[in-house]
């Protein structure tokens, strides 16, 4: 295998970040001696995460086994997502908030056609419902565990508590048409053909759509991390993967 130096278009504050909580583990765990130090070892997990490289090329780019890349990269995720804000730290952030949106997004897998529970019939391929929370500027404020992707956005939004969440705390909650039915604090354009509403309801709907967009904002912050495009794991990692995204963008962003 042909090996080349590449780049990872990460702040270096996330590697900062990244690289004192592994040494953190290390001392907690009384560790002596590794392959790689804590800094590479860090590396090495915001490569695989941020660029999508294989544990085989990471391997050949850092001079170790495909083994140690998974064990090091599992480690890294793990530890980040223990570090992710929980629902009810992001609902009391949210709570200073004038009010947040909520949305949801698929993140493709790769799936045959007989995997059904994971195959998303609005947006016609397999993967992974993740719910979002963002504040009124787009920002990204929590994401939710995974769920398959045939599961419906509402039914995603109530079974990680979202909903009941937001609602016992008072936080309005603006959403598309996918969240009808969710009562609460929730709130959604009429439905209707477009023709068939009032000029009122055509106005206020046309309010809520300009609200709504500054959530592709916090989707975006997804995407730039090249792994989440096209998962091929287990699907049992995929939340702890989406929580470590989560844990070093909000790292990144303070």
């Amino acid at each position: 295998m042909l090996v080349y130096p590449s780049g990872v278009d990460v702040s270096s504050s996330a590697l900062r970040f990244l690289s004192a909580r592994l040494r953190e583990r290390r001392r907690a765990l009384g560790t002596r001696w590794r392959r790689l130090s804590a800094g590479r070892q860090a590396l090495l997990a915001l490569a695989h995460l941020r660029n999508g490289h294989t544990y085989a090329q990471l391997a050949a780019g850092f001079g170790v086994g495909t083994t140690t890349v998974y064990r090091y990269v599992t480690e890294a995720a793990e530890l980040l997502a223990v570090l992710a804000p929980t629902l009810a730290e992001a609902v009391k952030a949210a709570s200073t908030k004038a009010f947040v949106i909520l949305d949801g997004t698929l993140l493709p897998i790769d799936r045959i056609a007989a995997d059904r529970p994971f195959y998303s019939g609005k947006h016609k391929k397999h993967g992974m419902n993740v719910q979002l929370i963002a504040d009124l500027r787009g920002r990204l404020l929590w994401a939710s565990a995974a769920l398959p992707g045939a599961v419906h956005d509402v039914r995603a939004a109530r079974e990680n508590g979202m909903i009941d969440a937001l609602a016992e705390a008072g936080i309005n909650c603006w959403d598309d048409k996918g969240y009808r039915g969710a009562a609460g604090t929730v709130r959604v354009p009429y439905w209707g053909r477009w023709e068939n509403l009032s000029m009122g309801q055509q106005a206020v709907n046309r309010s809520h759509a300009k609200i709504r967009a500054l959530v592709e904002q916090a989707v975006a912050t997804l995407k730039p991390w090249r792994l989440l495009r096209k998962l091929r794991c287990s699907t049992t990692r995929i939340t702890s993967l989406v929580q470590a995204v989560l844990t070093l963008h909000l790292a990144s962003s303070e």
